[in-house]
């Protein structure tokens, strides 16, 4: 049995799919790999993904600690940026070889 934050799972692929998995968490780890992006610049990247779920994906990446809400509130209007924590970049091969066989399929079996 893998314990992770209170959560267990009965081996590591579930571990890494509970963290991951689903249809949109990846896709924001993959957009994050350039470096910090604002709400708004991953809306524009993932313009099918709706508000509520982009927010609440967000929201559990953050509390699993694989990416970091900034927000600067120095001035108006109210900035918030993700980026990777450390932890989170320890997904980034993970992440590329997603990218690269999603890229191999639409290439060779398309």
């Amino acid at each position: 049995m893998y314990k992770f934050k209170g959560r267990e799972y009965p081996c590591c692929t579930s571990l890494t799919m509970g963290i991951i998995g689903g249809k949109w968490k990846t896709v924001i780890l993959f957009h994050l790999l350039s470096g910090k992006l604002r709400y708004n610049e991953l809306r524009k990247e993932m313009p099918t993904v709706t508000e509520r779920t982009l927010s609440l994906q967000l929201k559990t990446l953050e509390e699993d600690g694989i990416i970091k809400r900034e927000v600067f509130t120095s001035k108006p209007p109210l900035k918030v940026e993700y980026s990777l924590t450390d932890f989170g970049k320890t997904l980034i091969p993970l992440v590329k070889s997603i990218a690269d066989w999603g890229n191999l399929v639409v290439k060779d079996y398309s």
